[in-house]
């Protein structure tokens, strides 16, 4: 049977998979009460589910931004 590996979901793998800064996904993280499900080392894992909520909450805080400059 062969092992299949995943990569870890660290707040510099979502970053670069999201195309945005690390400060903005470090305070969605602490801002919205995103826990991670485990710890590697240091480095806090986060699910895919978290991933797409972080995703989420950028993409409503960027919309609510733009509806506020027009």
């Amino acid at each position: 049977m062969k092992a299949t590996v995943t990569p870890e979901l660290t707040v510099g793998v979502i970053a670069r998979t999201l195309h945005k800064p690390l400060h903005r996904i470090e305070y969605i993280i602490r801002a919205r009460g995103i826990w991670p499900c485990g710890v590697a080392g240091n480095a806090r894992i986060f699910t895919e589910a978290d991933v797409q909520r972080i995703s989420g909450e950028l993409r409503r805080i960027d919309h609510e931004k733009a509806e506020v400059g027009q």
